[in-house]
């Protein structure tokens, strides 16, 4: 092989980057297998195990020879539970290889270069890299702790150009948890009856793990349902996060134009896993509850934990299952740059990995998830506790 060949990425990916999340993930196992003891709060996947009937009805499919492709857009029976369950029909709904699949067939089907998409920080970190990807201009709308971490109608409207394409939200939110009400959501619509233009995306996959009540876009703001598009999947609420199983529901135009793009990507969700898609769909939800109410104890023990340590002011988030603390003071009273320099202190003096507020568009702050075991999550907020109070 001629080393000397030169590899030249597109220029559509030039500025894309590896998620931050992943790389720390990777960093920690890699430690992990030399032998160090490092607990991981980094990543955002429930340590339940999916549903057993959930299981069983996957195996059943691949028996019974449900092993080949399945129509593009879905199953027809994962499509019409999915539609039947918010009140659309089939024709609007496509089944995707995950939720962040549904992200980029939207992107991908609706921006042209220079396309704006108006993204509120802190945001889960693939949305920038997404919009990137598409050719789009992500737009990022600064949301302080001291506004709850929330879009406000007149930073909306302050933000809109002749190129915004679309709004991107996310509630109940990764990575601070909030929640947008229903009274806020109307606050949005009132302002984006102005811009007919204007299309958004509601990514509601924390649906189900809301310690509030928690509103669709589209119940909301019926009168944009024309525009909107609604992402879920299973993987969070029903630990379902490598069956790769998500779902959008909007306007038939737009989901034959994601359509497109998925039949040239992936030709469609695994159909096992669409199997166990519906039987998580139909089954008891009895169980989304008593997991519900295992992270709202978690929650509440993260938060005491975190507000105990000199330093870290840490709100209790509505919904989801992370945290996102602000550590300025601490940065300051270790000397840290950043909030990056913070965590990779913390991963080797503490054996401790959590994501720099950075990742998500917003420094001065660590997301730390508590899907977690309680064990893993005690010995956590302890080392972190012990490594923050030596810095004096």
């Amino acid at each position: 092989m001629n080393a000397s060949t030169d590899f030249r990425r597109a220029q559509r990916i030039a500025s894309v980057e590896l998620s931050e999340i992943v790389r720390l993930s990777e960093q920690a196992a890699a430690l992990r297998r030399a032998g160090r003891d490092v607990i991981v709060l980094s990543t955002g996947e429930p340590d339940f195990p999916t549903p057993a009937p959930v299981v069983e009805a996957a195996h059943a499919a691949a028996l019974a020879g449900q092993t080949r492709y399945t129509a593009t857009a879905g199953t027809s029976e994962l499509r019409d539970s999915v539609a039947t369950k918010a009140g659309v029909t089939r024709a609007e709904v496509l089944i995707s290889a995950g939720a962040k699949q549904v992200l980029a067939n939207a992107m991908l089907a609706t921006l042209d270069p220079g396309d704006e998409v108006l993204i509120p920080a802190p945001y889960w970190s693939s949305y920038t890299e997404i919009v990137k990807m598409a050719g789009g201009r992500a737009v990022v709308v600064p949301c302080l702790m001291s506004d709850d971490f929330k879009l406000s109608p007149e930073a909306l409207e302050a933000a809109i150009t002749p190129k915004t394409r679309w709004l991107m939200l996310n509630s109940p939110s990764n990575p601070t948890g909030a929640v947008y009400s229903t009274n806020e959501i109307r606050a949005f619509a009132k302002v984006l009856e102005r811009h007919p233009n204007i299309w958004v995306i509601s990514d509601e996959i924390y649906e189900h793990l809301s310690y509030v009540p928690v509103t669709s876009f589209r119940d909301a703001a019926p009168d944009l349902m024309h525009r909107t598009l609604i992402v879920n999947g299973l993987s969070k609420a029903w630990a379902m996060t490598g069956w790769r199983i998500g779902w959008g529901i909007g306007p038939s135009e737009l989901i034959e134009a994601m359509t497109v793009i998925q039949g040239q990507v992936t030709s469609g969700a695994c159909s096992i896993s669409q199997a166990a898609g519906l039987a998580a769909l139909n089954g008891d939800d009895g169980l989304l509850k008593t997991r519900r109410d295992a992270f709202r104890a978690r929650r509440d023990k993260t938060v005491a934990g975190l507000n105990a340590i000199r330093g870290f002011r840490c709100p209790r988030p509505d919904g989801a299952f992370y945290v996102f603390p602000s550590v300025t003071r601490v940065m300051e009273r270790g000397g840290f740059p950043s909030d990056g320099a913070f965590c990779s202190w913390l991963l080797d003096k503490a054996g401790v990995a959590v994501v720099p507020g950075r990742a998500f568009g917003l420094g001065g702050h660590v997301r730390i998830s508590f899907a977690y075991a309680d064990d893993e999550l005690t010995e956590g907020i302890d080392r972190i506790f012990g490594a923050v109070d030596k810095l004096g």
